[in-house]
């Protein structure tokens, strides 16, 4: 079993905390202090300790378990559930492949399991390191959802700066490849938002849950957080507009561009038609074609077919058509 545990921390409410492994975890009381597990949902040894040892209500234990998940806080006489999203930031990952993080918290117990890599909880493991631990339930729990928000900001302002860049583009030029890095970029901010919408939701929720984990200060410091959401969630908002007024303009361009093409081309047909017209009649006289006797006819004919490409013109011209 122990593979399935990622790191366990004993916090001792004061910015401390040290390591444990699973024989102190299993001795352990609430009257030791804060005790942090983060498990590896993957492992079937996590399921199982879930299952047999946890002593979590068996409607929480189905939601830390779920296979998909989406944002949201459910509130238990002797605990909170909170699950969560955050931007995928692991090596050859993309962003928007929003990574699930479960979390249980109770006064004296806090368990947050994961299917993948998941940075936030990576700095609060640091923190502890360093001598600077979560005091308490709440405090984690604060810490966690600002590193995540911190990072979706960061993400967010990638992907200002790339729709800017894309106007910039498509006012200089339109092209097929930019049509692509639209629909892709639309995609990616469809997807983050799909989460990032309830996970607002969550974080107002929180200011107002009644548990004994979150107190007054954390309520003030989740409505921070969710202030961040709210306006991360009104950028992403205003971004896949301008995305879709970009696309809607590239796709103007590129409209136009072919109706250009398609009108030279409907131009030079339309020069030739006559001309192809009267070589044909020529060239299927099987009386012998007229002139045939003549050594100018060639001549004759070639400025007879100028003559008309010259009077095309002068007609287009007149009717605009160039």
């Amino acid at each position: 079993m122990e593979s399935a545990l990622i790191s366990g921390f004993l916090l001792n409410g004061e910015g401390g905390g040290k390591e444990v492994d699973w024989a102190e975890i299993h001795n352990w009381s609430a009257d030791q202090g804060l005790l942090w597990l983060h498990l590896d949902l993957k492992l079937e040894k996590t399921q199982q300790w879930l299952e047999g040892e946890s002593g979590l209500d068996p409607l929480a234990l189905e939601a830390l378990q779920a296979e998909d998940t989406r944002p949201r806080c459910l509130s238990y006489p002797n605990g909170l559930l909170v699950i969560l999203r955050g931007v995928n930031l692991n090596p050859g990952a993309d962003p928007d492949d929003m990574i699930s993080l479960r979390v249980w918290l109770e006064p004296k117990r806090i368990i947050s399991i994961r299917h993948r890599k998941v940075m936030a909880v990576d700095d609060i493991r640091k923190n502890v390191l360093e001598g600077d631990a979560p005091i308490d339930a709440g405090d984690f729990l604060f810490r966690l959802t600002q590193g995540l928000a911190y990072r979706i900001g960061d993400v967010l302002s990638q992907i200002d700066d790339e729709v800017d860049a894309l106007e910039d583009e498509v006012l200089e030029q339109g092209s097929f490849e930019q049509r692509r890095k639209l629909s892709n970029l639309r995609r990616q901010i469809i997807r983050i938002r799909r989460y990032l919408a309830p996970q607002r939701e969550v974080m107002t929720r929180l200011q107002t849950e009644k548990s004994p984990v979150i107190t007054e200060l954390n309520r003030i410091q989740l409505r921070e957080i969710a202030d961040h959401i709210t306006r991360y969630v009104e950028d992403l908002d205003s971004a896949k507009d301008r995305a879709a007024v970009c696309q809607e303009e590239l796709e103007n361009r590129i409209g136009a561009q072919m109706n250009k093409t398609l009108y030279i081309l409907s131009i030079i047909t339309a020069t030739f038609l006559p001309l192809g017209l009267i070589t044909g009649l020529l060239g299927i006289n099987v009386g012998g074609i007229p002139g045939s006797e003549n050594p100018l006819a060639f001549v004759f004919v070639c400025l007879l077919l100028l003559a008309i490409v010259v009077g095309q013109v002068f007609i287009f011209k007149r009717v605009h058509w160039v």
